[in-house]
């Protein structure tokens, strides 16, 4: 019976009970007019719950996320304090602290300004921080990077201070030359200008070893040159701190347009010609897993992806090759920008996509995110 017909069949009942004598009504006339209320309540729900599903119970979703608890539960991954590094410009200049118009709400510090800033953030449960050196004086650089691990420079120094201020705060330093070499580039160049492959993750190496040694817990080359993350393995087995000390590799980080506000605030903007040759082409997924394989069996870690928001197919693939490491994702700095932007320009809100994009991130099968939002997350996490 459809429910038209049913709503019709009811009235006409209705109607002609309606034109009965009144009188007092026998037993067997109330259990009648029982029975079929109860026939008709069966009816109507089971005409509207016709109407309302197209055959297939499982298509009844909405009782799963209807409640804000029950959305949570939906998540395969619930975003925690735990899983954020939060990255930090560290100047030679102790007491610099200077704006990045580039990168909203982010700073270069030295470190009498870095100490009270992360002591705020550290109370608020900041776990992790991710280190990149700028060097500012003068003469700094030169064509080896000589300054990326001097004693006095300010990864190591920032190191040291570090461990001793907050020996809770997991400690990850970013291996590169970019900021150190006078051209710019993740590596020592030939007459020619191209890379030196052999060259620089043997240099590469040393700066990570260096950094080990000043007590960092975590080293993480992200010059993108073959073979690095082989060569630090190695050295650290030679140290012996390969017990004591995590390598994650930038294992699949893209070349691309989101990297100018980082280049801004660390100086490591190329002199001249552009990374692609050593950085992946943003279509080259085969290229991106066979990357992540090697640095797998090369000894690393964890495996980064690098830029996120725009590559959470290879998120998904570096979960999917290796299931057994953790995964990171690193929203760089032009992403964080235009979400900045877009927020400021009344598109959405830029808490609601924060949580998004940072979401999406967890999705794709990451379980450390590498955020300029941390310091927010902090606070919005604890609300």
């Amino acid at each position: 019976m459809s429910f038209s017909s049913l709503v019709q069949d009811l009235s006409l009942r209705d109607s002609a009970s309606s034109r009965r004598p009144r009188g007092i009504a026998s037993a067997s006339t109330i259990d009648d007019r029982a029975s079929q209320v109860s026939r008709a309540m069966s009816y109507t729900s089971t005409a509207a719950t016709s109407v309302s599903i197209s055959g297939d119970i499982s298509s009844q979703l909405h009782g799963g996320y209807f409640h804000p608890l029950a959305r949570s539960w939906q998540a395969e991954r619930q975003l925690t304090k735990s899983m954020l590094i939060y990255p930090l410009f560290i100047s030679d200049n102790d007491d610099d602290e200077t704006l990045i118009p580039s990168l909203p709400g982010q700073y270069r510090r030295g470190l009498n300004k870095l100490l009270p800033f992360l002591q705020t953030l550290v109370s608020k449960g900041l776990r992790s921080v991710m280190l990149f050196g700028v060097p500012l004086q003068p003469g700094t650089k030169d064509a080896l990077g000589t300054a990326a691990d001097d004693p006095d420079g300010p990864v190591i120094r920032a190191i040291r201070l570090l461990q001793q201020r907050f020996p809770q705060l997991f400690i990850c330093a970013d291996v590169c030359l970019c900021e150190y070499t006078s051209h710019g580039h993740c590596g020592i160049l030939r007459e020619d200008g191209s890379l030196n492959n052999g060259l620089s993750i043997d240099r590469i190496s040393d700066v990570a070893i260096a950094y080990a040694r000043a007590g960092a817990h975590c080293v993480a080359p992200s010059d993108m040159n073959d073979g690095r993350i082989r060569a630090i393995k190695l050295k650290l087995i030679e140290e012996g701190m390969a017990h004591n000390t995590t390598l994650m590799s930038y294992a699949a980080k893209f070349s691309g347009c989101l990297y100018g506000p980082f280049r801004d605030a660390a100086g490591s903007a190329p002199s001249f010609g552009d990374r692609k040759c050593y950085q992946l082409p943003p279509g080259g997924r085969g290229l991106a897993r066979r990357a992540i394989v090697r640095d797998m069996n090369e000894g690393a870690d964890i495996i980064m992806v690098k830029p996120a928001g725009q590559y959470l197919d290879i998120i998904s693939d570096a979960k999917e090759l290796g299931r057994d490491l953790p995964v990171a994702a690193y929203q760089v700095s032009g992403e964080f920008a235009m979400i900045h932007a877009g927020a400021k320009a009344g598109v959405f809100d830029l808490q609601s996509m924060a949580f998004e994009s940072t979401e999406s991130i967890l999705r794709a099968g990451a379980t450390i995110v590498i955020s300029y939002f941390t310091p927010e997350f902090l606070d919005w996490l604890s609300t």
